[in-house]
């Protein structure tokens, strides 16, 4: 698993910095936009299709594929536009997946996790995890507005810079800050490595049969 983090997180950093070259550098070709958003497309359409979701699957399929057609007859939704939508539709749906489990009868996400990480919760734990949940809900919300409002109103190359290198460095400084935040409300709770919280999102998120 630590590998597979590792790995994971290196690929990431190259994404991330491939994209931003694209976005900020690279002559402008319908093509970049083909090379920055449909992984994620791919990605999330694999997910879908591993998790049984046939239709979302069948529709990011559909929308990569739209995608490499716009890109053939060069013309189509501006690459711009399209960075943007990757980028806040993500949000969107992390804020989505957070907040659907504060619903009644639902097991926050979070408190789900820290329940995969120390095997029970007392009802302080599950109280602050429950906070946490919202937190982060409101985060992605949160970043998905900024998004909006610095591509409104802000040169290009300022969002793809908020979007590549900000966009990483927040969701760090969420995690660190959260942990330091935790022992310090909460000294009493069972301590759990920031590595042992990476995992349980990770594993969370891998489809299993």
């Amino acid at each position: 698993m630590g590998l597979r983090l590792v790995a994971a997180a290196l690929a990431g950093a190259a994404y991330l910095g491939g994209s931003h070259w694209l976005m900020t550098s690279a002559p402008a070709s319908p093509w970049n936009a083909v090379v920055i958003v449909a992984p994620m497309l791919v990605a999330a359409a694999v997910v879908a299709w591993q998790r049984r979701q046939r239709a979302l699957a069948l529709a990011l399929a559909a929308a990569t594929a739209a995608l490499v057609v716009q890109a053939d007859r060069g013309g189509g939704v501006a690459a711009e536009t399209l960075y943007l939508g990757q980028h806040v539709a993500i949000h969107l749906l992390l804020a989505y997946v957070f907040g659907s489990t504060l619903a009644a009868g639902r097991e926050p996400l979070v408190s789900a996790l820290a329940r995969r990480v120390h095997g029970g919760l007392t009802p302080a734990m599950v109280a602050y995890s429950r906070k946490v949940n919202i937190a982060w809900t409101l985060y992605f919300v949160a970043m998905a507005v900024v998004s909006v409002v610095v591509f409104a109103t802000a040169p290009f190359a300022v969002w793809a810079a908020f979007a590549n290198l900000v966009t990483p460095l927040a969701i760090v400084a969420m995690f660190v800050g959260e942990y330091l935040l935790r022992y310090r409300i909460h000294p009493e709770f069972e301590r759990a490595t920031l590595a042992q919280a990476v995992r349980a999102y990770a594993d969370r998120a891998t489809p299993h049969d």
